[in-house]
């Protein structure tokens, strides 16, 4: 099963936080889970973020849903705040 946005909306798959750096060093729990996805696909009207993109988004203006045990978010491009 595929999400397809509509308008203005962008699908993403949130990213897991990282527990281990690249050295071994092991990382404590965060508290806020991170605030950026990778893009899965956009919507018609979406003018500037592309799929495969990394965004960072506001963590409050999603809509969270789960699809074959993948979590995904639905965004608005304007709660965009960046792409890395």
């Amino acid at each position: 099963m595929q999400l397809k946005p509509l308008s203005d909306r962008i699908v993403a798959l949130k990213e897991e936080p990282m527990t281990q750096t690249k050295s071994g060093i092991l990382l404590g729990e965060a508290k806020e889970a991170p605030a950026y996805a990778v893009v899965e696909s956009v919507g018609p009207d979406v003018k500037i973020v592309k799929k495969g993109d990394k965004i960072v988004y506001k963590n409050y203006s999603t809509t969270d849903v789960k699809v074959e045990y993948k979590d995904y978010i639905i965004v608005k491009e304007e709660d965009v705040l960046a792409t890395l």
